[in-house]
């Protein structure tokens, strides 16, 4: 029987299943197909970018050294739409500033325009990838360990200026590509030892952030990303998780919740419910925290897993943005690509076929070994076999097809480089 035929057959037996236990699949397919994720180019090259600004700073680490990774504009967006040609579905991707199209020369972050991102919106626009946006405060000869919050005003003033020309870029693809592009805000500001004048930076920090969203854009939106600590910065962070809640109850800005900056036992699903009710929308980064913030990609794990159903049991699909953020560069990084985006989709198809209504008729009557036997036996229902049709549907290798393809591509392409 041919591969295809199977995936058919078991795809039926799944939706009568499903059925039984008053689930649509089909309804299921339909909502998947809609979820774009954002996809980060930050792992096609281990976070180098295009500026030429030096070593990577501000507690950032990509490790490994496997051969391959995009050393130019051009390599970089050959392997995005490589690894996009595995991953079903239609999918953004996420730049930060210092990947702009600057013709080789030397740009300084306070000086950038729209015009060194013209190449990328017309290349996002000819591929129907559309494009989100990150601010860049490290690897630069003024990082050091603060920029927005640093008491120093000239230097605070550069990466003002900085951010908001960013803001103004974001403006720009939004407006091209008929979408809001959403910019990330995030910074490494800290301390390595014991602060004592810990309201002192964060009041410096409000008054820039108030600055830079002083001017009311339409085609972009914000979104603010907190941090636990970094990397040489472990003592104290200026942008902690309960700064940027704060300032994004009060100010109506998205806030963005990276699965890899919380406390270790830390339930990042557990956050949606809460925030939703304060703030507009949330910007998901998601990555895998071996132990802490390792950026390792994506598997399809009990967080992630917990993570994608409590999306769809708060009923936030459209207000929950899923976005990308690891780098890995010990194994193939088109491989990273395509197993993280691929996993984080898995997670979210179990999480759209949970027989929620069922579940809840459980809970509201108080059945709560109904409810847990449920809960495990959903476990082991035939998602898979859905799955195998969403990538079939989406004419992307089912199953571990996609392996020797990306063994293909190492060998004729990146690992020539």
């Amino acid at each position: 029987m041919k591969k295809e035929e199977l995936i058919r057959k078991a795809y039926e037996i799944a939706v009568e299943r499903y059925a039984a236990l008053g689930i649509d699949v089909n309804k299921a397919l339909e909502e998947l197909q809609k979820i774009s994720l954002s996809l980060h180019c930050w792992q096609a090259d281990d976070v180098t970018g295009f500026e030429s600004a030096g070593e990577l700073t501000g507690g950032i680490q990509a490790t490994g050294n496997h051969p391959g990774k995009a050393r130019n504009i051009e390599e970089l967006r050959q392997d995005v739409l490589k690894a996009a040609s595995y991953i079903p579905g239609t999918h953004r991707l996420n730049l930060h500033e210092i990947y702009g199209d600057f013709g080789g020369q030397f740009v300084d972050r306070d000086q950038v325009e729209p015009k060194h991102f013209e190449s990328w919106i017309q290349w996002a626009a000819e591929h129907n990838m559309k494009l989100d946006f990150n601010s860049t405060s490290f690897s630069h000869p003024k990082s050091g360990n603060l920029s927005l919050s640093n008491p120093d005003k000239s230097i605070r003033d550069f990466w003002i200026e900085h951010t908001k020309r960013c803001r103004a870029i974001a403006e720009e693809m939004g407006k091209r590509q008929g979408d809001p592009c959403i910019m990330n805000l995030w910074i490494h500001d800290g301390s390595k030892d014991i602060t004592v004048n810990r309201m002192k930076y964060r009041a410096l920090l409000k008054d820039s952030l108030d600055q830079i969203f002083a001017t009311e854009y339409k085609n972009m939106r914000d979104c603010i990303e907190s941090k636990v600590f970094g990397i040489g910065l472990e003592s104290y962070t200026v942008g902690s998780n309960d700064f940027y809640i704060g300032y994004g109850a009060t100010r109506g800005k998205i806030v963005t919740l990276d699965t890899g900056h919380f406390h270790p036992t830390e339930s990042v699903a557990d956050k949606i419910s809460s925030l939703l009710l304060f703030i507009p929308e949330i910007m998901l980064h998601v990555s895998r925290p071996v132990r802490w913030d390792s950026d390792h990609v994506t598997i399809m794990n009990d967080d992630t897993l917990d993570l994608c159903k409590e999306i769809v049991r708060c009923n936030a699909l459209d207000k929950v943005h899923i976005g990308l953020d690891y780098f890995d560069a010990s194994i193939n990084r088109i491989g990273a690509y395509v197993v993280g985006s691929r996993a984080t989709q898995k997670c979210l198809m179990q999480a759209l076929l949970e027989p929620l209504a069922k579940l809840r008729e459980y809970e509201a009557n108080d059945q709560l070994f109904e409810r847990l036997a449920l809960l495990e036996e959903s476990k082991s229902l035939p998602w898979n076999a859905v799955w195998d049709m969403f990538c079939l549907k989406n004419n992307v290798p089912v199953g571990e097809d996609f392996i020797a393809e990306i063994q293909k591509y190492e060998a004729d392409v990146t690992s020539k480089r």
